[in-house]
């Protein structure tokens, strides 16, 4: 496969991942703000603190109003992680490989990207109800989009490079999500463990769609148990563990190497060492060390595995001649 079609089909999927997830960080601050207590206040500034947008936005904006946050995230092309950015750039993406993907894929992409195009001056409108639609569209169309990817695609190497760019984002955005709880400071100690800051806890999990399942198997609301479950549980499909083994798989599928061999490329190894990191690690030593600094030192080690996966299939030099 060209660099240049994997490299398409890879960032394709981060982007739906990434718009997804956008839909998934502003929803849930809506649902959460409907059940604070009356004396406090709504937080909109956390999540573009989390993401790490929040140098863009000061560029660009005054207060961190729930107004402006909502538009910065969802529709402002100024911010190149928005969630219309993010249609656009995967829109893009599909248009200059077509004829590598499935017919469905393409039109999908193209009409769940018009269809937050032409909504960018409604909103400016709408109720708060309308606008929680419209973000549980977006939720339900990258899901819907993964669904034709899985039933139009041969499970050959773009299927992979796919599938790898969509766990790469994902491992990130699932990090991101419980900085949004560090980031939600509480006014005081005493308030942990209080009602409020179990309810801080429960929006978590319902970002990442983990409610019904983490309450499966652990029937206490346990903000450690939490961690513990979106960190290092190797079953949930969202856990960050879950995806970097599956990742770490499609990355092996590509290059036909056997992971029982060890690795052929720098790519490889730089999955491989930090999956063997995070499924050797203890949930005491996460809050040992700080849960924010765990986060934070996660996220450059996953960036470094997006870099490597860049630098070894994507930033192909051409063979010059002698």
């Amino acid at each position: 496969m060209l660099s240049r079609v994997a490299n398409s089909i890879y960032w394709m999927n981060r982007y739906i991942e990434r718009a997804d997830n956008y839909a998934r960080f502003i929803s849930v601050n809506f649902n959460l703000a409907l059940d604070l207590p009356p004396n406090v206040p709504e937080q909109w500034e956390p999540l573009i603190i989390a993401t790490a947008d929040h140098f863009i936005f000061r560029e660009h904006y005054d207060e961190p109003t729930r107004e402006n946050i909502l538009y910065f995230m969802t529709f402002d092309v100024r911010n190149p992680n928005s969630i219309l950015s993010c249609l656009l750039n995967a829109r893009e993406n599909a248009r200059t490989i077509r004829e590598s993907i499935s017919k469905e894929m393409w039109e999908y992409v193209n009409q769940i990207y018009w269809t937050v195009k032409n909504a960018t001056h409604e909103s400016k409108s709408w109720e708060l109800s309308q606008y929680q639609g419209f973000l549980e569209n977006i939720k339900t169309g990258s899901q819907l989009f993964y669904g034709i990817v899985d039933s139009t695609i041969t499970r050959g190497e773009g299927w992979h490079f796919g599938r790898l760019g969509r766990l790469i984002e994902r491992t990130d955005k699932t990090t991101r999500f419980l900085d949004v709880k560090y980031f939600t400071l509480l006014p005081s100690i005493e308030s942990i463990g209080s009602p409020l800051d179990l309810m801080l806890w429960s929006a978590v999990l319902r970002s990442v769609s983990a409610y019904n399942m983490f309450r499966q198997q652990y029937p206490v609301m346990n903000p450690t148990k939490i961690v513990e479950f979106l960190l290092l549980d190797k079953r949930f499909p969202r856990s960050v563990m879950h995806c970097l083994r599956q990742a770490e798989l499609s990355l092996y599928e590509i290059s036909g190497t056997s992971v029982t061999n060890g690795y052929s490329n720098e790519a490889e190894k730089a999955i491989s060492r930090l999956r063997s990191e995070v499924e050797f690690t203890e949930i005491d030593d996460i809050f040992e060390k700080g849960l924010h600094q765990y986060l934070d030192e996660f996220q450059t080690k996953n960036n470094g595995v997006g870099r490597a996966i860049f630098e070894t299939y994507f930033d192909l030099k051409p063979v010059v001649s002698e």
